[in-house]
């Protein structure tokens, strides 16, 4: 067994001024990663470039991370980067920005290599210092060593391969707090997949099992509001966000299994948001691994208070609206999965096509 989590991680109110000795010692020269609005409509950006003001800290800021972030858009603000001479890396927002600027700092730190080396693993120099302020409930990314990427090359979304650990984590509730209904229920679904997929996992172990237990106990406190029968205050976004981040060290300790590897195609082709696109096969994946081994599906099932797996669905299809796909691209689905060895490696039994089929298929609406 082994366990690794080398992020200095706080999860605390006012996070990033209570922490800024250890944000601002990171470098001299900060580059900031944000999506166009949210980190300025939630307060985070401004959080930070106080500390940053307050210390001397120059910094440059790149705010054009799209939802599921390109590897044009990191190479693109790499080259800003390498341009600014800029020495650490502050990410702020969801999994988009978080993911993207691990990839950014690590471009940046290699600048004659080209965007071909972030899937050909090569021996490169490590990336800039980097610390994460997550802004939304889902990604974990904050706690994880994973880079997740657009790839229009494949027509797919995919993790690079090189494991880029933040060196600092600070995470706060109160930024949830500008965040619409939609955002936290495909963002908090998104947690849910990490601590489900991460229980099931051919990985999971002892030490695992202390992050996912805990993580999906956490997450079933957040079914009442996601119901709307209580109503939002400051106590409950930080148990949405410290569920997210316990989810993130989960699957830090495993990585994400089969609904996240049929979650690529759905985003990347119906433009569906990772964590719903993740939820809705998460049902249908249960049903099929309780075919090997009912016992963990129960223990799931138990920490986040269902008696079966037909009342779990029920929940899911009560909170995420149904997608449509064709016939053809149920098929293109499945062979994607078939095709995918290192995905189909997490999950601990063999599977055939027809049962990936059928996850798909009860999973969403085929035309």
């Amino acid at each position: 067994m082994r366990f690794y989590a080398p992020t200095n991680v706080y999860v605390e109110k006012n996070c990033v001024e209570n922490h800024k000795k250890e944000l601002t010692a990171l470098g001299s020269r900060a580059y900031i990663i944000t999506g166009r609005h949210s980190a300025k409509a939630n307060g985070s950006y401004a959080d930070v470039t106080a500390v940053l003001d307050e210390a001397g800290i120059s910094y440059v800021l790149f705010d054009e991370i799209e939802e599921n972030p390109s590897i044009e858009t990191v190479m693109k603000a790499s080259a800003i980067g390498i341009e600014e001479k800029v020495d650490y890396v502050i990410g702020i927002g969801g999994g988009s920005p978080l993911d993207a600027a691990k990839a950014i700092a690590l471009m940046i730190a290699n600048p004659d290599e080209d965007q071909s080396c972030l899937y050909n693993p090569k021996d490169l120099a490590a990336p800039l210092p980097f610390a994460a302020i997550p802004t939304t409930c889902g990604t974990g990314s904050e706690v994880t060593p994973n880079a997740v990427l657009t790839r229009h090359d494949i027509k797919t979304k995919g993790s690079i391969k090189y494991n880029i650990y933040p060196q600092l984590a600070l995470v706060d509730g109160k930024y949830l707090a500008s965040a619409s209904r939609n955002l936290l229920i495909n963002t908090s679904v998104d947690a849910l997949a990490h601590l489900v997929e991460s229980r099931l996992h051919k990985k999971a172990n002892v030490y695992n099992y202390m992050f996912s237990e805990y993580g999906l106990k956490l997450w079933s406190g957040l079914i009442p509001y996601l119901k709307e029968e209580k109503e939002l205050d400051e106590a409950a976004y930080g148990q949405f966000m410290l569920t997210s981040t316990i989810a993130g060290m989960a699957i830090a300790q495993t990585s994400t299994s089969l609904p996240h590897a049929l979650s690529y195609a759905l985003t990347y082709r119906r433009n569906v948001a990772h964590g719903k696109a993740c939820g809705l096969f998460l049902a249908a994946y249960l049903e099929e691994y309780a075919k090997n081994r009912s016992e963990d599906v129960e223990t799931v099932l138990s920490l986040l208070g269902f008696d079966s797996v037909a009342a779990f669905g029920a929940f899911l299809n009560s909170i995420l609206a149904a997608e449509t796909i064709s016939a053809e691209e149920l098929d293109l689905y499945t062979d994607e999965l078939v095709n995918n060895a290192g995905k189909l490696a997490t999950y601990p039994f063999e599977i055939s096509r027809d049962a990936i089929r059928t996850i798909v298929e009860k999973s969403l609406v085929i035309a």
